[in-house]
């Protein structure tokens, strides 16, 4: 039996039985069933560019590379949440396997992870014969 969902940083769902299908598409239904999910995933798609944020290197965080992801206080800031609503969703994205984690010390930038969310509308397609 394998796991609905996806481990923190696998860009890809895992292969899953019927009824793990079925769990994986309410997940996907209950992550874009509120608004602020889906703004969420918005801004998440469109990366560091969408809202004028600094570069992640003007930002003293620790670690190589730089992240086009987002982290949770910028969150906060631009959907003018606290921290624990902005968390809450963030697990539910997460749950449903739309999002990626990059973690650096204490921070975490999150994106859309495009290739699951692709995967994810297509098994929908599929299973609804669109």
């Amino acid at each position: 039996m394998s796991e609905p969902g996806l481990e923190s940083g696998n860009l890809e769902l895992p292969v899953i039985s019927d009824d793990g299908i079925l769990e994986q598409l309410v997940l996907l239904g209950k992550a874009l069933s509120d608004p602020i999910r889906v703004r969420m995933l918005g801004l998440l798609a469109s990366g560091r560019g969408c809202c004028g944020l600094p570069p992640v290197s003007a930002m003293a965080v620790p670690g190589e590379g730089e992240s086009e992801g987002i982290c949770v206080c910028e969150l906060q800031t631009w959907l003018g949440l606290g921290q624990s609503k902005v968390s809450y969703h963030l697990k539910i994205l997460r749950d449903a396997g739309l999002i990626a984690e990059d973690v650096r010390g204490k921070w975490t930038f999150y994106t859309l992870n495009q290739k699951a969310a692709r995967q994810l509308l297509d098994l929908l397609g599929r299973r609804l014969e669109l």
